[in-house]
């Protein structure tokens, strides 16, 4: 975290808390321009706790100007700043020499030029680093036009609003079905609908139930739909959470509990599996009521449905109930189908015949095709849209899961679609978002040569190739990483993208040390020959979760935990049956407490030690034991080098991690 942003939290300038820092114990240096993630939580929590300390600071080093100070704070000037701005309007806009401007940007990690453009946060950083006080410019309008429709149109009530089909997303846990529970869906209720049915997976479908229309988002799993509401989207109107009869609620079940209430939308609960003889549908019930989530049979709130994905028993009933469900929700499932389109990307990825491809359901309005449209830092132009099944479409209306093509480039899952009324307007659009995108990398790659440049040699990182099918799962993959930083220990995406492993990936990898991670794609012949010449594994996986579990371990190597010696006790050798290279028989008395499989040693001969091993069979009358307590007469396996003799002592320990 930079210094400057610290003291903008802190409300102090930040010449005052450098020289505040050193008096709590932290000696960062005056010239310091960032202080680490751990240390400013700290200096945070340190000051929050005791504001105080502030005020004894002042009065002991300005005394005679506290008051002074404090009607400085109150009275700093307001400066209203745009969205983004040129350094030499900014430097004029603050009444500040360009220089000085410049100056401090690159204390900050920015180096930008007097014609060069910034945006609002970092210009806010600056200005109140310099005592003023910043209001954005037009803030009301420009939310309007970044948030667009989706603030207006998808809140506005005095438009054409009809009602639309819901928009369902499945989750559970890894391996309760509901993968098993969509294809079912689609099998019964769009093959038979549709000539040819499904041609191609675009990521969601839509299926028919009394002449109703439902949509259903088929995501990578619940990891993605976490990373779509990370960014506002309200992806869903409905969701529901597959639970097995047979195995019940589990923690990543709870997770997916917690994501749905966060959400906040309505829920039914599908209890599936129901055809297996160790089903238990009142035991998941009773589970659910333990969550406070009291199914409606036992007189509660929560719509249950009882569920065999594999014989499609339950399927119609849990159909009938998500559109009681959607009557219910009615005034928040509709849209205005004359208004122009607004949309969600659910999925995205790079093919080699088409270009950027990306999956949007219609949320309101209609889209077309040859309208231009902008999805977050992408903008484009819809050169043809395709349905689920494969078909052509002039249009596509709220509710509809389409393909699309013509974008400059792949979208980020979750960002929203916006049609831009005019080619003039899209080049507009396009040259504004190149200039941010432009000042980003800049950004990024200085702070990146500076972090590298100051980085502690003793760091130690996880360092991630990844390569994927889809943007949807690059990103719900790298959400899910980001919650297994620990305290001395990071993991780092050094490389991500779509496709196949390539010969490339694996030298990286080789290179970097990392982890070659591939989800639902192939590796490249070339790739194999290089990574089994190299002794490089590639990691294929299909399961995210599986993927997590697999970073996770490889963190955990290298956590250094603080160990303590208990001596567990001490036996004198008896005898020497046989001597391998690496392996002693011997036997032994234990004189002192007990022996322990498993346990260390260390050997001892006249009072001295002369060696090292560890206890890997223990046998007491012939047969294995786990521990033999003293006074006993035993046969002891140890794994060492030592050749062991006649009259040797062994002093046995175990190293434990203190808690």
């Amino acid at each position: 975290m930079n210094v400057t942003e610290l003291a903008r939290r802190l409300k102090i300038p930040t010449s005052e808390l450098k020289e505040l820092l050193p008096r709590l114990g932290f000696d960062i240096g005056k010239k310091a321009i960032k202080v680490d993630d751990k240390s400013a939580l700290m200096i945070i929590d340190k000051i929050r706790e005791n504001p105080q300390i502030i005020e004894d600071f002042r009065k002991e080093k300005m005394p005679d100007q506290e008051e002074e100070a404090q009607a400085l704070t109150e009275d700093s000037p307001e400066v209203e700043i745009p969205s983004i701005i040129t350094v030499r309007d900014f430097a004029e806009l603050l009444g500040k020499p360009v220089a000085t401007i410049i100056q401090e940007l690159m204390k900050n990690g920015i180096l930008a030029n007097l014609n060069e453009q910034i945006d609002y946060e970092t210009a806010n950083i600056i200005a109140e680093d310099f005592g003023f006080k910043t209001i954005a410019k037009d803030e009301t309008e420009e939310k309007k036009n970044d948030e667009g429709e989706i603030g207006g149109m998808l809140k506005d009530k005095s438009g054409n609003l009809q009602s639309r089909p819901p928009i369902i997303v499945v989750m559970g846990h890894v391996d309760h079905g509901k993968t098993q529970l969509l294809d079912t869906i689609r099998k019964t209720k769009v093959a038979a609908k549709e000539s040819g049915g499904i041609t191609q997976h675009i990521g969601a479908y839509q299926a028919e139930k009394n002449g109703k229309k439902i949509t259903f988002i088929d995501t990578p799993g619940h990891e993605a739909f976490t990373a779509m509401r990370s960014r506002g989207a309200r992806v869903a109107d409905i969701a529901v959470l597959v639970i097995a009869a047979d195995d019940g609620i589990k923690p990543q079940t709870e997770e997916v509990i917690k994501i749905i209430n966060n959400a906040k939308i309505p829920y039914i609960v599908a209890i599936n599996k129901i055809d297996k003889p160790e089903a238990d549908v009142e035991k998941v019930k009773n589970q659910l009521a333990q969550k406070n989530m009291l199914p409606e049979d036992w007189g509660g709130k929560v719509l249950t449905a009882s569920v065999s994905a594999k014989t499609g028993q339950g399927i119609e009933e849990l159909l009938d109930s998500l559109l009681l469900l959607a009557d219910v929700e009615r005034e928040k499932i509709q849209a205005d189908p004359d208004q122009a389109a607004i949309g969600t990307i659910i999925e995205s990825h790079i093919d080699k015949g088409e270009g950027p491809v990306a999956t949007v359901i219609i949320r309101s309005g209609t889209l077309r095709k040859n309208d231009s449209v902008q999805v977050g830092q992408v903008v484009g132009k819809i050169k043809f849209m395709k349905d689920y099944t494969g078909k052509t479409l002039d249009t596509a209306g709220p509710s509809t899961p389409v393909k699309i093509l013509g974008l400059k480039n792949i979208p980020v899952v979750g960002d929203i679609l916006q049609t831009i009324k005019s080619d003039a307007s899209l080049t507009k659009m396009m040259k504004k978002i190149n200039t941010q995108k432009k000042l980003y990398q800049d950004k990024q790659q200085w702070q990146q040569t500076k972090k590298d440049k100051d980085k502690d040699e003793d760091e130690k990182v996880v360092n991630v190739i990844l390569k994927a099918d889809a943007y949807g799962s690059v990103e719900a993959i790298m959400q899910s990483l980001e919650v297994l930083q620990h305290d001395d220990i990071k993991v780092k995406i050094i490389k991500k993208g779509l496709g196949n492993i390539n010969d490339n990936d694996v030298l990286q990898a080789e290179k970097s040390n990392a982890l070659l991670i591939g989800f639902n794609v192939k590796s490249e012949n070339l790739a194999k020959e290089i990574a089994l010449e190299k002794d490089i594994k590639i990691n294929h996986y299909s399961v995210i979760y599986d993927i997590i579990k697999h970073v996770k371990s490889e963190v955990e190597k290298l956590v250094e935990y603080e160990t303590e010696i208990v001596e567990v006790g001490r036996a004198k050798v008896l005898a020497v049956f046989r001597t391998e290279k690496k392996n002693k028989i011997i036997g032994c008395l234990i004189t002192k407490n007990k022996a322990e499989l498993n346990a260390k040693v260390r050997i001892l001969r006249d009072d001295k030690k002369i060696g090292e091993g560890e206890i890997t069979k223990l046998q007491q009358n012939k047969a294995d034991v786990k521990q033999i307590a003293s006074g006993t007469e035993c046969g002891v396996q140890i794994t060492t080098l030592v050749d062991i003799k006649e009259g040797d002592f062994l002093e046995m320990y175990k190293e434990e991690i203190k808690n």
